[in-house]
């Protein structure tokens, strides 16, 4: 899904955008407490990871502004300061995890997946519907089991579908939840990859599950 993170440490920063996107998230990032929270007040995202010492306001300040503005976007905290009153502090401003520094990118990422989970009350990292199979720690897939060899975006796209089963997903949510910034609202890339999508997921079967809904977007239903 689509993630913020805020980090001044640009090396940090850096490394953990290109793990990320490696396991599918778009990424936008901030290297600042201020400019995070603008883009937090600005932008959909599906999880906030949000460094501690910061400059110009630190990430404390930032969680606690977030949730005075009603954001509820999950945030996973991460700081050298691996104090028990740190993590209280943290977890008082509004955030809903805390990770020390240095840690292991997998529990980052097992972490962020229950962040996820909880925020959509989801209770397995393996979701199923329809006859649809998706599991989120794997990065496998299959329906009615004949596995499904899904490109990284493509599993992505999948993933917001069978999160959101019957519910219409216009093109700008799409967008918001997949792409970073940067993405041309322009383009025809979702298009595509719908497309693509469709061709392995529905293909062979008698039932569409990925239906278009003219003028609106796209549905995932039986």
């Amino acid at each position: 899904m689509r993630i913020l993170l805020i980090e001044d440490d640009r090396k940090i920063s850096a490394a953990l955008s290109k793990g990320l996107k490696s396991e599918s998230y778009a990424v936008d990032l901030a290297y600042d407490g201020i400019a995070g929270q603008q883009l937090a007040e600005i932008n959909s995202y599906d999880i906030i990871i949000l460094d501690i010492m910061l400059p110009k306001q630190d990430g404390w300040q930032t969680c606690a502004n977030l949730r005075k503005g009603n954001i509820r976007t999950p945030i996973l905290m991460l700081t050298a300061l691996d104090d028990v009153t740190d993590k209280i502090k943290g977890l008082d401003s509004g955030a809903d995890d805390y990770l020390a520094k240095p840690f292991h990118f997998g529990e980052l990422l097992a972490r962020m997946r229950a962040l996820l989970r909880r925020g959509n009350e989801i209770k397995s990292a393996v979701l199923e519907k329809f006859g649809l199979s998706l599991d989120l720690n794997t990065h496998t897939a299959s329906r009615e089991g004949k596995e499904i060899q899904l490109s990284a975006k493509e599993f992505a796209l999948l993933e917001l579908f069978m999160m959101n089963p019957n519910k219409i997903l216009s093109r700008e949510t799409i967008s918001e939840h997949l792409w970073d910034m940067n993405f041309d609202p322009r383009s025809n890339v979702i298009e595509a990859f719908v497309k693509f999508l469709r061709q392995k997921v529905d293909k062979d079967f008698n039932k569409q599950l990925i239906q278009t809904v003219r003028g609106a977007g796209y549905i995932f239903k039986e």
